[in-house]
């Protein structure tokens, strides 16, 4: 695929969900543009070997062994991960880190990356997420705003598809929709139930990387429409969730512009002291373990937030012996996460007369409606809450017996309703969240080993304790019953939602990056991937990523069309 020679006019690093924008982007505008991926190669249908099996087609009904389970406590506490989705995660051996602080770092290394695995969540940042740390002054000012990107996620949304509805909320701007997975009986009521007490808490149908009505340019994608099978993580045989994979590589490599190389392993960027920019990437063959350089004269950084900044600080070299772009010595600094330790279930009474169709891949989401206009907490920033109905089983223990006929014919009813909650909070971004090298440890290339100091704080505290409260509250008052809340405790990072680092601002001796997502101090390399944030806002962040990157491969197509990169 592409040209075989080790200079390109870009390089991406890292396929996930913004290295494919970036690749897609920049192919467009006619750069040869080479993708470099640490983990094996994947190709839509033919590498999702799990993706049309039955559960008792599975040798473990889809737990996953005992041994594997005490060789690898750590990725087996990820969401959707089991015996039908363990080949698109990595096992804890295969890429270590020190954890100064507990701190569960999920990670998918393969052609498509963490994009085959995402929950699909597409809610737009509001412009209160990108204004509040500067005003509730807990952080600082965004050098971009929601008018900024507005056009880029207007952008990104037609080319993957997000269904979801025209709410005009202004906490979770409106997007460019596909029609939306209907609510069932139970959301309904919910939703009307905390609208006329509350009046200003909505919930409504979700924005998700879905096609339930695939337009043109999905079907120009050999995409299909959503099946409500919700079996998403194993791959989509019907390419109906966005990924790297089903889209946006798909459509670079049509361009005849793209190179993907996997089993590459980035050690570093190598800097030119005579020119003041990046020259190129230092790779490791993960099979041969040959050192070679790649040279390109635009560098995309899309490793996923902490491999970001882990590559940045091992681009060491005489004008950068911090890290590449590091005066500041702010680099690996200002690490943030999502609060998911608010869980609240509750029990719906009657609607046993009704049923909803499949298993869609998608729930409802109640909209921030804290600290927006003005803080009303006495905590800072805000949190989404997702959440939805559904029918369990009937009761075991409302059975006489558990064998038999009798039983068989228990278990093929629908038990009684429940409702659950959880929450997706902001947190502080604080510069004693870090990751930083290991001095003496090294992986399995010689990379420094990532160190990461990252903690909850008093502020997420209060968060979880008033999510708690008021889910509590918002449940009592649409009538349900046996309301149960709790507070996991789990680490962070076990939300995947890792972000900082390598944050933007107009300020080089307070940030990283420009407006355009450009290293202050070395204009040919861009970082587009979580890395780059400056605060972390209560949205899913994932569409976030894809719109700032496609707004900043345009610039860079356009600033190396005119010979400044």
């Amino acid at each position: 695929m592409g040209q075989q020679s080790n200079t390109y006019d870009a390089i991406v690093i890292g396929s996930g969900i913004s290295g494919g924008w970036a690749a897609k982007e920049l192919c467009e505008q006619g750069l040869k543009t080479l993708v470099l991926e640490r983990g094996r190669d994947i190709e839509h249908l033919t590498d999702y070997p799990t993706a049309q099996m039955h559960p008792w087609e599975f040798a473990h009904r889809g737990e996953m062994p005992r041994k594997f389970l005490e060789e690898n406590p750590l990725i087996s506490k990820a969401a959707g991960f089991g015996e039908d989705t363990a080949h698109f995660f990595i096992e804890d051996k295969d890429h270590p880190y020190i954890q100064d602080k507990p701190f569960d770092w999920i990670r998918g290394y393969q052609v498509g990356g963490r994009s085959l695995i995402w929950g699909r969540a597409c809610q737009r940042w509001s412009e209160y997420e990108f204004t509040s740390p500067e005003r509730f002054g807990y952080g600082m000012a965004w050098p971009v705003g929601y008018e900024d990107i507005a056009p880029w996620y207007s952008h990104v949304e037609k080319f993957i598809g997000v269904c979801g509805n025209a709410d005009g909320i202004a906490s979770m701007p409106d997007g460019e929709f596909l029609p939306p997975f209907e609510l069932n009986c139970v959301e309904r009521d919910l939703q009307q139930k905390i609208k006329k007490h509350y009046g200003n808490r909505y919930m409504v149908q979700g924005r998700w990387a879905q096609l339930t009505e695939p337009t043109d340019i999905h079907l120009q994608q050999g995409r299909g429409a959503c099946q409500s099978r919700n079996l998403c993580m194993r791959g989509c045989p019907y390419g109906a969730y966005f990924s790297s994979v089903t889209s946006t590589l798909p459509w670079a490599k049509k361009t005849g512009n793209l190179t993907i190389r996997p089993f590459s392993v980035v050690h570093s960027i190598l800097y030119d002291e005579t020119t003041g920019k990046a020259r190129g990437v230092k790779v490791i063959d993960a099979v041969s373990r040959e050192e070679m350089e790649f040279e390109a004269r635009v560098i995309f950084v899309n490793a996923s937030a902490l491999n970001t900044n882990l590559i940045l600080l091992n681009s060491r070299s005489p004008r950068f012996p911090n890290g590449l772009g590091n005066d500041n010595g702010l680099l690996g600094k200002y690490i943030g996460f999502h609060i998911y330790r608010g869980w609240v279930g509750a029990e719906m009474e009657g609607y046993e007369d009704s049923y909803y169709y499949g298993r869609k891949p998608s729930e409802p989401i109640l909209a921030n409606y804290r600290n927006l206009k003005s803080q009303d907490t006495d905590y800072v920033g805000g949190f989404t809450t997702f959440m939805g109905a559904y029918r369990s089983r009937a009761s075991q223990s409302d059975l006489s017996e558990e064998i038999g006929a009798a039983y068989k014919e228990a278990l093929s009813e629908p038990g009684p309703w429940r409702v659950y909650m959880y929450m997706q909070g902001e947190t502080i971004m604080k510069e004693t969240n870090r990751v930083s090298l290991s001095p003496d440890q090294t992986d399995q290339w010689g990379i420094p080993l990532l160190v990461t100091s990252v903690s909850y704080d008093e502020n997420d505290d209060k968060m979880v304790a008033d999510f708690l409260q008021q889910s509590v509250e918002m449940l009592e008052v649409a009538g349900c019953k046996n309301i149960e809340a709790y507070d996991s405790k789990q680490a962070p990072g076990l939300d995947i939602h890792e972000m900082g680092g390598v944050r933007m601002g107009r300020d080089p001796a307070r940030s990283l990056l420009n407006e355009w997502n450009q290293l202050h101090l070395c204009k040919n390399v861009f970082v587009t991937d979580g890395a780059c944030m400056t605060s972390t806002g209560n949205q899913s962040p994932s569409i976030l990523y894809m719109a700032l990157t496609a707004r900043a491969a345009n610039y860079a197509a356009s600033e190396w069309k005119k010979g400044n990169l």
